[in-house]
């Protein structure tokens, strides 16, 4: 595997979003010194935060699993999520509205799941499910380590005999295809498919492999952090921190000081020279390619994931009965991903996911009053040529007109727009093509054909976040703060009679 050739002691890590949080504490926790450079003036990235007349919203993802990567970020540098972060549980870890009335409760627990689908579909489609649940599960234990959790040189890397497992199992077939395989009901299947549209792909276009995801949703668990998402990249700035990272708020990197293939150091707006060994970038892929004065060499351009139109609305508690995560779909499926992807317009039946995180933390917003998130898939700037500062304001209501027809009047209470977010505003945050889900996960950007987060003729610079490997979710962008470490130091594995293991700051190197 290829590793930044010279030791690098010091280490800049450029934007602290959930990827530099992450490359940082595992750089940390294997002796590097570590200074991470920020444009705002709190962690997070994309992972956002706004606060509106006492509500405290969250402006990224909302949808938390796998928790088990955040103990390994935290372990990192010695110490145990539950130290510095309460994780509540989100049961059910969705509720599935349909279009004719009926809903769906989705849990991760197994029998619990199973009864909920009998009640829903019958024997039949719980059988199917449960051969489903133990496909996922296969899936999953197959893909993790050796194909979503590892850094790739090239094509060949992937020649080993877990892609042929990978490929017995089904991985390179339609995602939709084989999830029909186990369940037939259409309505059912949806709950296992919609995630793909998060990977930029519609169901019947996407790969098997990406099923994963589905067996991330609905059942790995689903989690909820008290304090908001926002407590999730507070904590771990903390723990950085207190293990010795250095964090530069308030700054942004204008430029990096080149000397022959190496980057020696960053400039910044305050003038400033920070000199280091190596660089870890996690701003969006054009921004690190500007800075470091590359220029792409794939043979046609990169594809942006599709985008999201986000209202944030505070109403009345009244008699709301939603759980944390609900999916209002429409009666068009298909048409909805031709629409948004091929098309480039809003969806003529909107398929919704609606969030209240003040179902698990009522502190989030005022006395009395919820705080909703309400996301629409939708198109992004490359795809769609729509006026989004003039027409958002009218799609706003449409959506919460939508969402009063499908959950009746009690769901919206006295309500109040607190904030629309559109592509536009997206692409304002230099996001591209105005998408938050950055790059679609095409076959041409899948695994080692996705942009790498090594660049040729550039020895000391690593990428990470949702642009680069493994891609984009909470999940993967934990994973590639660790897989641009690994970049800097070499592979470590946790095992103590190991070899290669973490540095102590009391050991030599």
């Amino acid at each position: 595997m290829r590793v930044v050739e010279r030791n690098a002691e010091h280490v800049v890590v450029v934007g602290a979003g959930l990827a530099g949080l992450s490359a940082a504490m595992h750089l940390a926790g294997r002796g590097r010194a570590v200074t991470v450079v920020e444009r705002a003036s709190v962690p997070g990235g994309r992972m956002g935060r706004l606060d509106v007349d006492g509500y405290r919203i969250d402006t990224g993802p909302t949808v938390l699993t796998m928790p088990d990567l955040i103990d390994d970020v935290f372990s990192a540098v010695g110490e145990r999520t539950a130290d510095r972060l309460d994780l509540m549980p989100v049961a059910p870890a969705y509720r599935a509205h349909y279009a004719d009335g009926r809903t769906l409760d989705v849990h991760s627990d197994r029998d619990t799941m199973l009864r909920s689908v009998a009640e829903f579909a019958g024997p039949g489609q719980a059988n199917g499910y449960r051969r489903l649940r133990d496909w996922l599960t296969r899936l999953y234990h197959v893909e993790f380590d050796r194909f979503i959790a590892t850094n790739f040189d090239s094509p060949l890397s992937m020649l080993t005999p877990d892609l042929a497992r990978l490929t017995a199992l089904g991985g390179f077939r339609g995602w939709d295809r084989r999830i029909a395989e186990f369940i037939t009901d259409p309505d059912l299947r949806r709950i296992f498919t919609f995630q793909s549209l998060y990977a930029g792909v519609a169901p019947d276009k996407a790969l098997a492999i990406y099923a994963v995801i589905a067996y991330m949703d609905t059942m790995a668990g689903v989690y909820f952090p008290r304090g908001g998402m926002r407590a999730l990249p507070d904590a771990l700035a903390a723990a950085a921190e207190a293990a010795g990272v250095r964090f530069r708020y308030d700054t942004t990197v204008t430029s990096l000081v080149r000397e022959g293939s190496s980057v020696r150091a960053v400039h910044t707006d305050h003038d400033e020279r920070i000199d280091c060994d190596a660089v870890v970038l996690t701003t969006e892929r054009h921004r690190a390619y500007a800075l470091l004065g590359h220029r792409s060499r794939r043979p046609f351009p990169v594809r942006a994931a599709p985008s999201a139109v986000v209202l944030h609305v505070g109403c009345d508690r009244g008699s709301l009965d939603l759980p944390h995560h609900s999916l209002l779909f429409g009666a068009a499926w298909e048409s909805t991903f031709r629409e948004i992807i091929g098309d480039g317009r809003v969806m003529s039946d909107p398929s919704l996911l609606v969030t209240r995180p003040t179902a698990s933390d009522p502190t989030l917003a005022p006395e009395g009053r919820e705080l909703l998130y309400i996301l629409a898939p939708a198109p992004n700037l490359e795809r769609g040529e729509i006026d989004w500062p003039n027409f958002a304001a009218e799609y706003a209501e449409r959506i919460l007109a939508t969402i009063r027809q499908r959950l009746g009047t009690a769901a919206l209470a006295d309500p109040e727009i607190l904030r629309v977010v559109t592509p536009a505003d997206w692409a304002a945050q230099d996001m591209l093509a105005g998408s938050p889900f950055a790059l679609a996960h095409t076959l041409s950007q899948t695994g080692p054909f996705r942009p790498a987060n090594m660049i040729r003729g550039i020895d000391n610079a690593v990428l990470a976040g949702g642009s680069t490997v493994p891609g984009v979710g909470i999940p993967p962008v934990l994973i590639s703060g660790r897989l641009a470490a690994d970049r800097v130091t070499g592979p470590v594995r946790t095992d103590p009679t190991s070899p290669i293991r973490p540095y102590s700051r009391s050991e030599p190197r």
